[in-house]
């Protein structure tokens, strides 16, 4: 299974392992998993730090170099990706999180979220 992480799990997986599941660590540490981040996360970051928002105070540029370093693979935004949105169900209205589940559904990759709306979506979302 190949996994694309939402944003929360993003940042808890690079630097707050202690808030992961067990369902969740055991996933990403599953021999041979293939890990990806999505570019839509980082902008996600950028933006809510520039906001002032305190769960999201890493630097972007720090977390992707550090991603990148520990064997991470980075999913651009693409045009597909974009248009994909609209074959979403209206179920949530988060704009980066629609993103993320397009790019999972455009891309074969399972989206693995802690966020209660995201994981009804159908597809490939696993809740952790």
């Amino acid at each position: 299974m190949t996994v694309l992480l939402d944003t929360h799990v993003l940042l808890w997986a690079a630097g707050q392992s202690s808030k992961l599941s067990a369902k969740a660590r055991a996933l990403l540490e599953r021999p041979g998993q293939r890990r990806w981040f999505s570019a839509a996360s980082l902008w996600e970051i950028a933006i809510k730090q520039a906001l002032g928002r305190s769960d999201f105070s890493v630097d972007p540029r720090r977390l992707r170099r550090g991603l990148i370093d520990n064997g991470w693979c980075e999913l651009a935004i693409s045009s597909e990706h974009a248009v994909a949105v609209l074959d979403l169900p209206p179920l949530h209205k988060d704009p980066f999180d629609r993103l993320l589940l397009a790019q999972a559904h455009v891309e074969g990759f399972t989206l693995v979220t802690s966020d209660e709306l995201v994981a009804q979506y159908p597809g490939r979302v696993r809740k952790v």
